[in-house]
């Protein structure tokens, strides 16, 4: 029952209709001066003149990222070689763990305070630049002071957002099928291929449970990032401007491929299945022994192999690898109204196309956007799996299409209805029709 109209509330319905007004209002005005902050900054700057530096010639740049102890040591090192290459520029550091990242971010740009320049992911990417807070990278890039020559098309073009350069890639990913090699190898099965389909990868699957006891794939109808593919493959995408770009009945039909992979003992049983989508890279069904396969990203082998004694093997997901591209992992943005813009723009192409900073970051934030300096790292890289990633990516992206436009604000939420609705359909709660429509309707409001 509605608070209002409660008879136990203690108070009539119009004090509990009146009574929440002025808290609404606070918020409301709260929210809309967040979002205005960083337009009027960005506004009030680009009158004036950029790039003024201090009196002594001196530029000093706030940089903000998230990441653990061995990202912070590396990006620390590389912007410390910026500054001996160009000693009038120095900078302000700040980096956290991801947990309460985007929180902070928001509160510095609410605050009217934003860093310089500030890794972001493509979560939030399209939500920042909508409210003018990202400068357009493109003049920089159109103007020879921002190198993309090296990029994949694909992964420069997924920093932008209605027709702006967002964000710089700081590193490159795709997806991967990653699968137990040495499991097939003792059965004497057959290695999953690029360009499988996804018929042919179900009907594998079933032959590897059969055979090995040990079901074949984990069941992906709850991972966004195969949902996406998939429709990709379709004609269709996860967005269309600032809507959804799929149906309740591609849902449906995507719910279906997987029930009937379950039914024929393709995949694991639903509370496998539901470990599978809950736990952390490092304890993937994979390497578990619960399942021949996962779904990951592939700059994420190595850490499964820390994880396994096993030999794993990686391809592209079932289907046209066309359908695949090259994602940034994440991006470096320069905030518009920051007082030293130039400089800060350098400093990306600095981070992305400097061969010693390149070396020193390595594959912390993914493969090295830079198609010729990520062969030069990879030379010089012990780590088996971490050149085996690089070798897949590498192979991929001769087959890599076009990239599909970043993802709108919501998208975090479209991905946690994702996992709602496939797990009521793995556990046979819902049909799949019906849990197609739960997580169509949750879509539709998440992104409204």
């Amino acid at each position: 029952m509605h608070p209002a109209t409660s008879p136990t509330s203690g108070v009539s319905a119009e004090q509990a209709h009146r009574t929440p007004l002025p808290r609404r209002r606070l918020l409301r005005r709260f929210v809309a001066a967040a979002v205005a902050v960083p337009l009027l900054l960005g506004g009030a700057v680009a009158c004036g003149s950029d790039d003024e530096a201090g009196s002594d010639g001196k530029v000093e740049l706030s940089i903000f990222w998230w990441g653990g102890d061995a990202r912070n040591q590396l990006t620390q090192q590389a912007l410390e070689l910026y500054t001996k290459k160009n000693p009038d520029v120095t900078f302000k550091t700040t980096w956290q763990a991801n947990q309460g990242y985007f929180d902070k971010l928001a509160t510095l740009t609410a605050g009217g305070n934003p860093p310089d320049i500030f890794q972001i992911d493509d979560n939030f990417l399209a939500e920042y630049a909508s409210r003018n807070t990202t400068l357009d990278l493109n003049e920089y890039k159109d103007g020879g002071k921002l190198d993309v020559s090296k990029f994949p098309e694909s992964l420069w073009q997924y920093g932008v957002v209605d027709g702006k350069l967002a964000g710089l890639a700081a590193g490159e990913n795709t997806q991967g099928l990653v699968y137990n090699r040495t499991l097939l190898t003792e059965n004497g099965l057959p290695e999953p291929t690029t360009g499988q389909s996804w018929e042919e990868h179900v009907a594998w699957a079933e032959q590897v449970s059969k055979k090995t006891k040990v079901p074949g794939t984990m069941d992906p109808s709850a991972d966004y990032k195969a949902f996406w593919v998939w429709l990709r493959q379709q004609g269709k995408d996860l967005y269309s401007g600032n809507d959804l770009g799929f149906t309740a009945e591609d849902v449906t039909r995507w719910f279906e491929l997987w029930k009937g992979a379950r039914d024929r003992g393709a995949t694991p049983t639903a509370d496998v299945i539901h470990e599978g989508n809950a736990t952390d890279i490092t304890k993937q069904l994979v390497v578990t022994g619960k399942a021949g396969t996962s779904w990951v990203w592939v700059n994420q082998m190595p850490e499964l192999k820390k994880n396994t004694n096993d030999e794993l093997g990686v391809v592209a997901y079932p289907g046209d690898p066309s359908a695949q591209w090259a994602r940034a992992s994440m991006y470096w943005s320069v905030f518009r109204g920051g007082k030293h813009k130039d400089v800060a723009v350098d400093v990306l192409n600095f981070l992305v196309n400097d061969p010693e900073a390149v070396k020193l970051l390595g594959t912390d934030r993914g493969l090295p956007s830079n198609l010729d300096l990520r062969r030069a790292v990879s030379a010089e890289i012990d780590d088996p799996a971490m050149k085996q990633s690089i070798e897949v990516e590498t192979k991929l992206a001769e087959t890599f299409g076009a990239s599909p436009q970043v993802p709108i604000k919501g998208h975090s939420k479209v991905r946690a209805e994702l996992i709602k609705a496939a797990e009521e359909a793995q556990y046979g709660r819902l049909t799949p029709a019906q849990a197609a429509e739960q997580f169509f309707t949750a879509c539709k409001s998440a992104i409204a």
